[in-house]
């Protein structure tokens, strides 16, 4: 059988567990399922699986609320942390990416175009403020 990894998004608590991890009735997370605002996983079967992050929502839905802040609101929030945690996942790959390709190709240089000619970059150097980059000057029709 091959192992399987838990993590925050794992569904692993069934609606009663959950609902007394969340301090809530079971059927204020039922509610929030019909609605959408905090959608636990699926059995097979159909039954509520709910993660520690959906719990986390759950404490999180439950004082929003309480400070008065409204349902729909609360739902909008839920939403901008779910794209923000996946825009920092995207963000992590992609450096990853990035730094994955520069090992790849130690031996790739950076070149810079100034008044000399183009001329290569050390690795990591920055160019000085008073050089100048010329890509192409209409004036003298370079």
């Amino acid at each position: 059988m091959a192992e399987r990894r838990m993590d925050a998004d794992t569904p692993v608590f069934a609606i009663a567990a959950a609902a007394e991890l969340a301090g809530m009735h079971p059927q204020t997370l039922r509610q929030y399922d019909r609605i959408g605002l905090v959608v636990p996983g699926r059995t097979s079967g159909g039954s509520r699986r709910y993660s520690t992050r959906n719990i986390d929502q759950l404490r999180q839905v439950a004082q929003l609320s309480a400070e008065g802040v409204s349902l729909p609101a609360i739902a909008r929030l839920l939403d901008l942390e779910d794209e923000n945690r996946m825009l920092r996942r995207r963000i992590a790959e992609l450096e990853a990416a990035v730094r994955a390709e520069r090992e790849s190709r130690p031996g790739v240089r950076v070149f810079a175009a100034g008044s000399a000619g183009v001329v290569p970059m050390p690795s990591g150097r920055r160019l000085r403020r008073s050089t100048e980059v010329v890509l192409w000057n209409p004036r003298d029709g370079r």
